[in-house]
């Protein structure tokens, strides 16, 4: 009888052994993009960037011979931030309809009048570290305030060409994403997050044109117009260029 029950018992343990295990889902704990086809993730993470109140927007832009680096935070009632061009830098804030402009001395020094270089006169010394108010009227107010504005710059960033196919899984700022790629990776790559909101998180842009990176979605962050001492009137078109 023992003999039998060992028997048994041996061949119990032999077939346990045997069996494996079934893979792990790559799907669980996720938010189940990673089974949807490629345009339908582009399409979710468009529709969640859409819907969130705010965001904080990084990285470069290359637009033809022009050339931007971005810190943006954007929200529902404007957007505050820093954009670098051309060896200049300048700080927009922009609270509801109301649009500010602080810049470095190489800035106003290239918008520097034929007027003012004729008499010798230096702007930046009286603009530098001061916000200027830009009047709706001005021609270069569509072009700045568009840099405060959620949806418009989630609609002209997140722009990509050529047919859509699902990328790699990875991981972004410690948060696990899958790519949505077009034309190849030619028409730029998409990293969406795979966990809680399908946010995208980071987007590598067609033709080397830049890399753009999305976080702090949904923080608060605070937004008020300068203070009175801090506003001087420039008096004039902000941007030469503009118009």
């Amino acid at each position: 009888m023992s003999g039998l029950i060992c028997a048994t018992g041996a061949g119990l343990l032999t077939g346990c052994a045997g069996e494996e295990e079934p893979p792990p889902d790559p799907d669980e704990g996720t938010n189940g993009l990673g089974s949807l086809p490629a345009a339908t993730i582009e399409e979710r993470a468009f529709e969640a960037a859409s819907e969130a109140e705010s965001l904080r927007l990084t990285g470069s832009v290359t637009a033809g011979e022009a050339g931007f680096r971005l810190d943006m935070r954007l929200g529902p009632e404007g957007g505050v931030g820093e954009v670098s061009t051309q060896g200049a830098t300048f700080e927009l804030l922009r609270v509801e309809d109301e649009l500010f402009i602080k810049a470095d001395a190489a800035f106003w020094q290239y918008q520097q009048s034929e007027d003012e270089a004729e008499r010798d006169i230096d702007p930046s010394t009286k603009l530098e570290g001061m916000y200027v108010k830009v009047p709706p009227d001005d021609p270069s107010y569509d072009q700045l305030s568009g840099f405060t504005d959620k949806a418009l710059m989630l609609e002209l960033l997140l722009a990509m060409e050529g047919t859509r196919e699902t990328g790699d899984r990875g991981m972004f700022n410690n948060v696990q994403t899958i790519s949505v790629v077009a034309d190849e990776g030619a028409g730029g790559v998409l990293e969406v997050a795979l966990v809680g909101d399908p946010y995208p998180l980071r987007l590598e842009r067609g033709g080397e044109a830049g890399e753009i990176r999305m976080a702090e979605w949904n923080e608060e962050f605070p937004l008020r117009a300068p203070q009175e001492e801090q506003i001087v009137d420039y008096g004039d078109q902000i941007l030469k260029d503009a118009g």
